[in-house]
Parts: C-alpha cells; sequence; structure tokens
C-alpha cells in the first residue's frame, strides 16, 4: 500500500475520525468476547448438550460466512463509517436476547444475527480505518487491531468479573448493550464525511450500481490475500482451540498451566499490533509480514520436536507475535486493489479468512484422532510458511487513473 510519507501532520477531523476507528474497533472486540464466561451457565439454563451448545455457537461464523458479503454493497451505498455503527448498534441490541432466548433454536438465531452483524462490522471498520490511515499518510492499521485484542480481553474479563460477582446475566448484557450504544453514536459523529474513494490515489472507484469488471490481476490479489488470512486465521486460531487440549492430553501440564498457550498468544499479538505499525513503515508490509509468517511457523514447530509445557507455551506465544500483523496488512491491501471499492475488498478477503476459521479446527481434528494432536497441530506451521511465501501479495499496485 503506497503511503505519502512527505504529508504534513493530519488535521483535525482525520485525528476526530481515527478516534471513531478506535472506538468502533473497541466496541467490536468488546461484544461477543462478553458472552464467553457465560456460555456454561447458559449451557446449564438451557439444559443443551456439548453437541447442542457448540451447534449453536457454529451459527455465529454460518451468520458471517452466509450474509457476510453483503458489506461491500453497504458500504458502497452509504459509507464504511456509517455501516460499521449501524452494524455495531444492532450487535450490541442483539446482546440481551443472548441472555433471555428460551431454547437451542432462538439461541442460534441469535448467534447467527450477531455474526453477521459483526462481518458487516468488521468489513466497514477496516474499510473506515484505510480511510483515515491514508490522510494520515502512514501506517495506523496494526493499532487499531491492537485496540480490538485489548477491548477482546477486556471484555472476557468483565464478564468473568460480573458472572463471577453473581450479576444477572440480563442485567449484565443489557448493561453492555447500552455503553456498547453510546460509543456507537461518539463515533457516528466523528467519522470522515465525503465518499468512499475521496483518499484513494486514483481518486476513483466505481460507482454503487456500475457494473464491476475485475482485472485478472485485481481477482488474482484477492484470492491471494484471501489465502493468506486463511493461513493466518488457522494459526491466531490454535491457540484457543487446541493450546490447552495440547497441554493438557499430550503433555499432561497441570490446568493452570493448560491456558497459558492462549495468554501467552494473544498478549504477544496485541504487542506486535502496538508495534507493527512502526515496522511497516520501516520495512514495508512484505518484509514484516513474511518475517512474522516464518516466525509462527518455527515458533510452533520448535515447540513440537521438543514438547514440554514451556515450550508449547513459548511456541503459541510466537505464532501471536508471529501473525500479529497478518490481518491488519493483508485487509489494508485488499481496500487499496486497483479497480476495486475498497469496501468490496475487503469484504471479500475478510470473508475467506473466516472460511479459514471454520475450516482448519476439524482438519486439525481429523488428523490427531487418527494419529496424535501433536501430528494434528502441524497443520499450523505449514499454512504459515504458505503465508509467508504469499506475502508479495502485499505489495502495492501500481496506482491507475481509472480502474480497469
Amino acid at each position: 500500500m503506497a503511503l505519502d510519507r512527505n504529508r504534513t501532520a493530519p488535521d483535525g477531523e482525520a485525528r476526530r475520525a481515527r478516534l471513531a476507528v478506535v472506538l468502533l474497533f473497541f466496541q467490536n472486540g468488546f461484544t461477543y468476547s462478553n458472552v464467553v464466561p457465560w456460555l456454561p451457565a447458559i449451557k446449564s439454563q438451557l439444559d443443551l448438550s456439548n453437541a447442542a451448545l457448540g451447534t449453536a455457537i457454529a451459527a455465529m461464523p454460518l451468520g458471517a460466512i452466509l450474509l457476510g458479503m453483503l458489506a461491500g454493497p453497504f458500504i458502497a451505498r452509504i459509507g464504511s463509517g456509517r455501516v460499521a455503527v449501524i452494524a455495531g448498534v444492532l450487535g450490541a441490541c442483539l446482546l440481551p436476547l443472548v441472555a433471555v432466548a428460551p431454547e437451542w433454536w432462538a439461541l442460534a438465531a441469535v448467534l447467527f444475527g450477531i455474526g453477521s452483524t459483526d462481518a458487516w462490522m468488521d468489513a466497514a471498520m477496516n474499510a473506515h480505518g484505510l480511510r483515515v490511515q491514508r490522510r494520515y499518510g502512514r501506517t495506523i492499521i496494526n493499532t487499531f487491531h491492537a485496540v480490538w485484542s485489548i477491548a477482546a480481553v477486556a471484555g472476557g474479563l468483565t464478564g468473568a468479573s460480573l458472572a463471577g460477582l453473581g450479576v444477572p446475566v440480563t442485567v449484565h448484557f443489557s448493561m453492555v448493550a447500552v455503553v456498547l450504544a453510546v460509543l456507537a453514536v461518539v463515533a457516528w459523529r466523528l467519522l470522515l464525511p465525503g465518499p468512499e474513494h475521496a483518499e484513494r490515489a486514483d481518486g476513483h472507484a466505481p460507482a454503487p450500481g456500475e457494473v464491476l469488471r475485475l482485472p485478472w490481476r485485481a481477482i488474482g490479489l484477492m484470492a491471494a490475500l484471501g489465502v493468506l488470512l486463511m493461513m493466518a486465521g488457522a494459526a491466531e486460531d490454535s491457540a484457543a482451540s487446541w493450546g490447552a487440549v495440547y497441554m493438557r492430553d499430550e503433555l499432561a501440564a497441570p490446568l493452570f498451566l493448560a491456558g497459558l498457550p492462549f495468554v501467552a498468544c494473544q498478549s504477544l499479538m496485541t504487542l506486535g499490533r502496538l508495534t507493527g505499525d512502526r515496522l511497516t513503515d520501516r520495512f514495508g508490509a512484505v518484509a514484516v509480514a513474511r518475517s512474522g509468517a516464518l516466525l509462527a511457523a518455527a515458533g510452533l514447530s520448535a515447540a513440537l520436536l521438543f514438547p514440554a509445557p514451556w515450550t508449547a507455551i513459548a511456541g503459541f506465544g510466537l505464532v501471536g507475535l508471529g501473525v500479529a500483523t497478518l490481518f491488519p496488512l493483508a485487509l489494508a491491501a485488499a481496500g487499496e486493489i486497483p479497480g476495486v471499492r475498497s469496501g468490496d475488498g475487503v469484504t471479500a478477503v475478510a470473508w475467506l479468512a473466516r472460511v479459514g476459521f471454520l475450516a482448519f479446527p476439524p482438519l486439525v481434528g481429523t488428523i490427531a484422532d487418527a494419529t496424535s494432536l501433536g501430528v494434528g497441530l502441524w497443520v499450523i506451521p505449514a499454512g504459515a510458511v504458505i503465508a509467508a511465501l504469499l506475502a508479495p501479495a502485499l505489495r502495492p499496485a501500481p496506482a491507475r487513473s481509472h480502474p480497469v
């Protein structure tokens, strides 16, 4: 992505818009993470089996996959900022319904809606973050994703704390919904005005109703970025899906240590995103992404070759550090493909990434059932190597005066 390093300091409008995007990323990360600590209580309340609860939770990514691609047309019609705010408010309003769902089907339906609105908000807030980044003339997208990581941890801690204090789940989710709605209203007033493509180097993007005729290069770039994010998503999710299981079943680690791979992964991922903007501006997106992907591959490979609790914790931590910048940089690159509306590029690539989140856990599990989890987890370093090979897709494409 080509940024103008010689631009003057951002004006007040750009700084206010940056704050708006920070609020949107925080809201998005904070929403569902409040639900996670309550899942055991919800399972008991509805008398659900493990399979029933898992199926209901799967309705979230299903909603994102089935309806997530609508984000592109929405952004083209009313703008990325407005879509992010509206989707955020809708997602917040759905939270209390999780607490009062009377049956399995109702819980699944609400989670389906949360997954859909999350996908719309994800694409839209990243697209608006790219508008702000262009105004700044330097990389800031990684910091937005660091805010998301911090918010996700904060939401989980908030949910666990209020659940531990005995606050009723309906009261908790209602309070969170009000706070998130207020954040959205504040963000609405700070968004960038003007057309969605106003800050793009080519100064033009296809109109909302215009039939898109994508050049093969654009299609190839979106495919490469999508696969890159599928691999990054698999690595990013590995600690959450398999870290504790690997520690308990393969390494016989005590319960306290079992959760540390996830903590290490998330902590170092946040650190990587906080430092990622400066590294990207100094060394370039391709070098940062390639190095990070190889670090993730090497870290987990070493942990699998020398199995022990401390090597597993370190290995999953290096996975988080290594993949930290892949999502922000790939989504940013998708929003800068010549001839493609920013919202459409971000939406398509993010959609493919969600497919990866769905596909890889069953793949690892299938291999693990046939052999062992230690063998199944080798899928993650292999995916990280593929991501490193696809890193050149992050190289800025030459701008055109008009889309092809």
